[in-house]
């Protein structure tokens, strides 16, 4: 059966070309569109889409609006399209993946030439993507950033069970006497999971942090500002060049991997890789395991595919601390399960206490 999606835009223009993009895959049927909040409200019992499609600015109810009802009512996996990258369009994009929506995709226009079919794939394959996941009813959270310092230890020596029937390979101790970095890697439902997770995060946070997000092209910035309103550490894109610094979260540019150099600073790479995804989160986790080693801390967050399950082997065989988000919390348990299939794992956890047991490394 093809998947069955509703579009809500209020542009007769942008409706048309999203109908025609999506029903040129056999596999998904467009049910139904309306052109505002109000008429989907209305529209989503008659038709019971598996996906919903919304724009982000409309008449009578915006799509902030629109997401919040849905997901407090009727939860239904929902990808935000808006065409605009202006910072404060970004801003309220985040917010609506902040009240459950699960992914963003740029909004195709006219004239869109060459680009037109690449487009049209990318767009049914995130359409296939949300079809799969899972939502949760939205629930408001009342955590703020943790403002209490966090002691430094020079010496620290954390030990875990090299014995369980679960992986593959037996479990190697964590032992580090300074730990160097923290890295992150998460693609779809990664955003909210990642403001979860760094938002707790104390402002004297003794380590740099590196984030790898799957994230559509032009949202980046968006994202790292929505962030950067949410946490106690400032955000920002790496600068090649530049070497980590303490107290700090660090992404890849958009169309580029991070890795490090002999001395630790910051390497922008175009190399073959990572899968198809650039940046690649287990191109990144590699760099951070053969320079950073037993003083690394990885952990792998929701996400399709496999992208970050072999980095994050490569952190645990350098006797790094990993980590993995657990099922029932994930958006789509792609990555995380693979991790754990490879036995890279030390611990999986819910994002609740992923950042708990990070800061448990910091503390004497």
């Amino acid at each position: 059966m093809p998947i069955r999606v509703i579009i809500v835009e209020d542009s007769s223009i942008a409706l048309t070309i999203l109908k025609r993009m999506l029903n040129a895959s056999p596999d998904i049927e467009v049910v139904g569109t309306a052109r505002t909040g109000k008429e989907a409200i209305a529209l989503i019992p008659k038709v019971d889409p598996q996906v919903i499609c919304t724009d982000l600015h409309m008449p009578e109810m915006d799509g902030l609006t629109l997401t919040e009802e849905i997901m407090s009512t009727r939860p239904k996996p929902i990808l935000v399209i808006s065409s605009s990258v202006r910072e404060q369009d970004t801003h309220q994009v985040f917010k609506v993946l902040e009240a459950g929506a699960v992914d963003v995709f740029p909004k195709p226009e006219g004239g869109l030439g060459v680009d037109s079919d690449r487009i049209q794939q990318a767009l049914i394959n995130k359409v296939k993507i949300l079809a799969g996941v899972s939502v949760f009813r939205n629930r408001k959270r009342s955590q703020q950033p943790v403002n209490a310092s966090v002691p430094v230890s020079q010496t620290k020596s954390v030990f875990f069970s090299t014995s369980s029937s679960r992986f593959s390979r037996p479990i190697l101790p964590f032992r580090t006497t300074h730990l160097g970095l923290i890295a992150l890697g998460a693609s779809t439902g990664g955003p909210q999971v990642l403001e979860q997770i760094l938002s707790q995060f104390p402002a004297n946070l003794p380590v740099p942090v590196i984030c790898v997000q799957h994230i559509s092209e032009g949202f980046l910035q968006g994202f790292i500002d929505w962030l950067s309103s949410r946490c106690s550490l400032p955000v920002s894109v790496a600068r090649a060049g530049d070497r980590p610094q303490p107290g700090h979260i660090y992404f890849p540019p958009e169309r580029s991997h991070l890795i490090f150099d002999r001395m630790g600073c910051f390497v922008y790479s175009r190399t073959v890789g990572g899968g198809g995804h650039c940046p690649s989160i287990t191109v990144t986790f590699n760099s951070v395991a053969q320079y950073y080693r037993n003083r690394s801390i990885g952990v792998l967050l929701t996400g399709m595919g496999r992208d970050g399950a072999d980095g994050l082997l490569s952190i645990f065989q350098a006797g790094g601390f990993t980590l993995a988000q657990n099922e029932a919390s994930c958006v789509v348990f792609g990555m995380p399960k693979e991790a754990i299939a490879l036995g890279a794992t030390h611990q999986v956890l819910p994002p609740e206490a992923i950042a708990t047991a990070i800061l448990r490394k910091l503390v004497v």
